[in-house]
């Protein structure tokens, strides 16, 4: 166990590595230049960062549904949040204040894994009547239904499993009635069971924050340089970094990929700026990804596919094409989840549902109308100021490149974040007093 943690370990920052070693071999901007910027990031506080809107910072309590969680993360626009654990909202220790972020990539995780889960348990219709409880019988019953990830130990699907051993799963596996098999015939009774009946509907964040984590939970101190948030935004993969002022276990800002990137499009006018943004992105060395590593989705796929096509290849989104000529035409991003889990009604037979319909129905109820259907795209020869900017004014992640429709490459917020700097030798285990191993496998 120990030994496949280290290696878990070891991937994760050597694929952190990889990357940004990629970044900065290619990136031909005059090494003076680069060292300037590095130096000028490490001395601006963390503190002088823009507040989040409001000035508040979203947090969700650790004992929310995960149903009610998505309606927050939708009502206030916004891809994450802090989970508070309400056992100790009084501790001074932010490592026990806080117990992870919930985001759409942790719901997609749950919700693709509970699909195949709750689909074999409604297939148990004898299973009360073998007398077995439910607890009894649910380490067996993950092992029956092949579910060995999270799910197996997170203590929600315990009741479905086992209910679904006790009603007989072992046959039904027999004529092809496994998990994927039994869940492709679900519908209406999916969102029965998810959204309304035990245990899916009592389902709380807390319960999915840690099995299904995407990223660690790793705040910076106000008095912490922007350099080390810039690094953990783009070398470390990080979506958001929380900020917390020494003292005060609370969270007093949030800073996202998006919102640095908004704040890059705001040094318009500043000679740095525009002496970087006028370059062409192949001087930086964009798409750092190559076009037969691009992963997307066909229009008349199935749109859980494109789910778990994001959740297997660890990516935000993906672009929607049509036909062997690839060409582009639309988007689908993991936050798209929550059309799933907030109108049901909609998506009564979404085992079935296509990528293409999938779209047309978002498009119909007059939500996301533009954001999902245009994908952003640019030209291989567009400037690094104008992606910034389509990235900045169009609200979007990620945005295509394109050689007549056909996607060519991707440029992602994690990208253009790591245009602008590099990371000085040993500058975290310096700055931060430990390794980042031990940061990023907590």
């Amino acid at each position: 166990m120990a030994q496949a943690q280290q290696t878990r370990e070891s991937s994760a920052l050597s694929s952190c590595e990889a990357y940004f070693e990629k970044v900065n071999s290619r990136k031909k901007l005059p090494q003076p230049l680069q060292e300037t910027l590095t130096t000028a990031f490490a001395r601006i506080p963390v503190s002088s960062f823009p507040q989040v809107p409001a000035g508040k910072v979203i947090e969700i309590q650790a004992d929310t549904t995960v149903a009610d969680a998505v309606k927050v993360l939708s009502d206030c626009n916004i891809l994450s949040a802090p989970v508070i654990n309400p056992d100790a909202a009084t501790s001074m220790n932010w490592r026990e204040r806080y117990l992870g972020i919930i985001d759409y990539s942790a719901i997609v995780l749950w919700v693709l894994e509970t699909a195949e889960v709750a689909a074999v348990a409604l297939s148990a219709s004898t299973a009360t009547a073998v007398g077995l409880g439910a607890g009894a019988v649910g380490a067996l019953g993950a092992l029956a239904v092949s579910v060995t990830g999270p799910a197996a130990v997170a203590g929600l699907t315990v009741a479905a499993v086992g209910a679904a051993v006790a009603g007989g799963v072992a046959a039904d596996q027999a004529s092809g009635g496994d998990a994927p098999a039994a869940a492709d015939n679900l519908g209406k009774e999916f969102y029965k069971v998810i959204l309304q009946e035990e245990p899916f509907k009592s389902t709380t964040v807390k319960s999915i924050v840690k099995s299904y984590r995407w990223a660690p939970f790793i705040p910076v101190a106000t008095d912490s340089s922007m350099l080390s948030v810039l690094l953990l935004l783009s070398k470390y993969r990080l979506r958001n970094v929380p900020v917390i002022e020494p003292g005060n276990p609370e969270i007093q800002n949030y800073i996202t990929q998006s919102a640095v990137v908004g704040g890059l499009e705001g040094c318009k006018g500043r000679d740095w700026f525009d002496c970087i943004a006028a370059r062409p992105i192949s001087d930086m060395g964009l798409p750092f990804m190559s076009s037969n590593k691009i992963i997307s989705i066909q229009n008349d796929d199935l749109v859980l596919e494109a789910f778990k096509r994001m959740r297997d290849n660890h990516v935000g989104g993906l672009p929607v094409v049509e036909g062997p000529s690839k060409k582009i035409v639309g988007n689908v991003s993991i936050r798209d989840i929550r059309h799933l889990l907030l109108k049901p009604e909609l998506f009564s037979n979404f085992r079935q549902l296509t990528v293409e319909d999938f779209i047309s129905t978002v498009v119909s109820t007059g939500q996301e109308i533009g954001r999902v259907t245009t994908p952003i795209t640019c030209k291989v020869d567009s400037t690094l100021g104008s992606v910034i900017q389509s990235l900045a004014t169009k609200r979007v992640h990620r945005i295509y490149i394109v050689d007549e429709n056909e996607v060519t490459g991707v440029i992602t917020l994690r990208d253009v974040i790591s245009c602008f700097i590099f990371e000085p030798p040993n500058f975290f285990d310096n700055y931060f007093g430990f390794s980042v191993k031990e940061m990023l496998n907590k």
